[in-house]
């Protein structure tokens, strides 16, 4: 077998993530066709097919299942290879200020490509569902980076992408239809709580909190269970989930923003910026 490019294999990857070729190449920020070609000279490489091409989407086969699983490792060693050379000189405490829907989600590939890429780096994650608490934490110099979602058009912070919140149920329980609606939300200070309970007071709708969580796992956790209904970004939305489009008032946008402390160490900037020009922070 010849060598396989690591630039095939970071294509590979993405697609076999996102199992949508559109999506791939939005993401990497290249056309359709290019994707294509990539994973076909990368299957002309490993002599076997490695993706079934359909109309909704792509299904890896035997062969792509095995080069996934293998791939990853490859391409983290790589990164930690070269990030070891080039970024030698790049150290110092990194402090990040994030919700877990974040932390836990979109942030994941962005944090293991800045380890690897920066390994004199000292990162630190820190979690609250409070947006308020965390740019209070930025100004008291206690984290250096605040990524929160805000209020649509509240101002401050870089603003990187509008959503909107959504109602959410488990697909298996229909508990909107309650006559007293129950709602699973994250503590006091949340503002997907907030907005929820004026939404519902303000179209007279009776509620309770029948579920209170620090985490968006636990949040979720109770809607699956048939709990109580949730209240997420859309673009947060799991296949599993079903937004409830009727009988509940409509909520509010919200904006993910990135805040960062007058002063930072070059490694702060790196990942800041890395966060502001990732695509899966960017508007769809």
């Amino acid at each position: 077998m010849r060598d396989l490019p690591i630039a095939l294999l970071r294509t590979f990857m993405v697609v076999a993530e996102t199992l949508n070729l559109t999506a791939a190449a939005n993401q990497l920020h290249k056309a359709p066709s290019t994707i294509s070609m990539q994973l076909n000279r990368l299957e002309d490489l490993v002599a076997n097919p490695l993706m079934e091409r359909g109309q909704h989407g792509v299904r890896l086969t035997a062969t792509g299942m095995q080069l996934k699983s293998h791939a990853q490792q490859l391409l983290n060693l790589h990164d930690q290879i070269v990030g070891s050379f080039q970024n030698i000189d790049i150290s110092g405490q990194v402090r990040l200020g994030t919700h877990d829907q974040y932390a836990s989600r979109t942030l994941t590939p962005l944090l293991k490509a800045f380890i690897l890429s920066y390994p004199e780096a000292q990162l630190e994650v820190f979690c609250d569902h409070r947006p308020h608490y965390l740019t209070d934490m930025l100004e008291q110099g206690k984290i250096d980076i605040a990524l929160v979602e805000m209020p649509a058009n509240s101002g401050g912070g870089i603003r990187l992408r509008r959503d909107e919140l959504v109602w959410v149920r488990a697909k298996d329980h229909n508990v909107h239809q309650q006559a007293t609606l129950p709602l699973a939300v994250f503590d006091e200070g949340c503002y997907h709580r907030n907005y929820a309970r004026k939404a519902l007071e303000q179209s007279a709708r009776p509620y309770r909190i029948a579920f209170t969580s620090q985490s968006r796992a636990g949040v979720l956790a109770a809607v699956r269970a048939g709990i109580g209904v949730g209240i997420i970004p859309r673009h947060t939305l799991e296949e599993d989930l079903v937004v409830i489009e009727e009988d509940l008032p409509a909520l509010p946008e919200t904006e993910v923003a990135v805040f960062t402390a007058a002063r930072i160490n070059e490694a702060t900037r790196r990942l800041a910026q890395t966060i502001e020009e990732s695509p899966l922070f960017g508007n769809n």
